[in-house]
């Protein structure tokens, strides 16, 4: 598998080496050189594959002989060892539970994948990874799990002060051994810029080995493509085989990973990129005009983001063609009164509790539909996060349907420690040298 910069088309790196540098010095994002199309045979029977078995598919077919199959099989026996199911809420409407992994999140996905396939790489004797990561929510937590003892790997967890959930920051805080995390007093945009820095500083470069677990690091993105193809396959059990998704978006990582799975041939009528009131990308699907902002806390914090990192790869995905982008994804905004309508609107239409961002995922269909009214697909939203997560945000009579997973009683017995940093890049330089 090759791999060429965003900003670069005529680089070429192995998989290897995109996955340890993570980002190119360019400043653009790692995409492949060639994104093969699955065979006909194996999607008008993907019904008949287990999610294991259509992830060895996917991968095997993208990294071609980068890692032997015996030893990919492994790596995603043991990294994809947890259901997707695509839960039936009517007989167009499906939501895909993505939290039965072990930080209840979609991101176990990627960020386990991610760790294992690092493993694999990582030779004894080899200087020592450290893996940089900036969060708004639960993409730290998948990491800390994901990389959790992994020999010869160090993580620090930059996440904003105030802007995550109390469990998500148990999550952040409490793991010790080769995860640490820092608590920075600012944005999820300043987490992730101190990151990037960080990544372009050359006397850093020079004394670690510097990577990155958030979603710019390719093996990110690829094992999020699994679950698009499963759900399919879901579908398809049941007579189903025209589908829209639905996707709640921040960093367009996850959605990012729909279009590429669309490109390797996932038959898909349409994506809804739904985000909260950190709306760069519905701006500009209306405007034309591509501007960033601050983002802005709301009860929906992983998508706490204003200015994505994975729209470029979006738009590469499309040769910068709007237009055509355009034919395959759409994107609304909600903001936190509509998100907590839609919350008891699940709940009163089928008994279900929604995480605020699976609820922003799901008007996104409803909205979607009143303007499409003659488009009769089974509609599937993302449910990205388990609704524990969030507590202080639902009504009590809501609150009180929630069962609690037995990891989260055991966090919060766990001591927390965090580091505390301002936004200034040379106060986080100097925390990565002295300590």
């Amino acid at each position: 598998m090759e791999l060429y910069s965003t900003n670069n088309k005529d680089l070429r790196v192995s998989f290897k080496d995109a996955v340890f540098n993570s980002m190119p010095k360019d400043k653009g994002l790692y995409m492949p050189v060639e994104i093969p199309r699955l065979d006909t045979n194996f999607i008008e029977n993907i019904e008949e594959y287990s999610l294991p078995e259509i992830a060895y598919k996917i991968a095997s077919t993208l990294l071609k002989d980068e890692i032997p199959a015996e030893d990919l099989k492994a790596i995603i026996e043991d990294a994809i060892n947890f259901e997707a199911p695509a839960v039936k809420l009517d007989d167009k409407t499906f939501v895909l539970e993505l939290f039965h992994g072990p930080s209840l999140a979609f991101k176990d996905f990627g960020a386990r994948f991610m760790s294992r396939v690092m493993a694999y790489f990582l030779k004894d004797g080899e200087q020592l990874l450290d893996v940089l990561v900036a969060t708004s929510g639960d993409t730290g937590g998948a990491v800390a799990l994901g990389f959790l003892g992994v020999p010869n790997t160090r993580v620090t967890i930059l996440y904003p002060e105030g802007k995550v959930s109390p469990i998500q920051e148990l999550q952040l805080t409490t793991n010790g051994q080769n995860i640490r995390a820092i608590e920075v007093k600012g944005t999820f945009d300043d987490c992730q810029a101190l990151v990037k820095q960080a990544f372009a500083d050359d006397e850093l470069n020079a004394r670690f080995r510097l990577t990155s677990a958030n979603s710019i690091n390719i093996s990110r993105l690829i094992p999020q493509t699994f679950y698009y193809f499963n759900t399919y396959a879901q579908l398809k059990k049941q007579g189903i085989n025209e589908v829209i998704f639905s996707v709640p978006s921040g960093n367009f990582g996850n959605i990012g990973a729909g279009l590429l799975a669309h490109k390797l041939g996932l038959p898909v009528k349409q994506f809804i990129a739904a985000t909260n009131i950190n709306d760069t990308v519905p701006r500009f699907l209306a405007s034309g005009v591509y501007e960033t902002k601050p983002s802005t806390q709301t009860y929906s914090n992983a998508m706490d983001v204003g200015a994505p990192s994975n729209w470029v790869r979006i738009m590469n995905l499309f040769n910068e063609d709007v237009n055509e982008l355009k034919k395959v994804i759409t994107s609304y905004r909600f903001n936190d009164e509509e998100t907590l309508a839609g919350i008891k609107e699940i709940d009163a239409k089928f008994n279900y509790v929604a995480c605020p961002h699976t609820a922003i995922a799901y008007l996104a269909i409803e909205k979607y539909r009143k303007e499409n009214p003659l488009d009769e697909s089974a509609a599937v939203f993302l449910s990205t996060a388990h609704a524990c997560k969030f507590p202080d945000i639902f009504p009590e009579d809501i609150a009180a349907k929630i069962e609690i997973p037995g990891q989260v009683k055991t966090l919060e017995s766990k001591p927390k420690h965090a580091d505390k940093l301002g936004i200034d890049f040379e106060g986080f330089k100097e925390y990565l040298m002295t300590k």
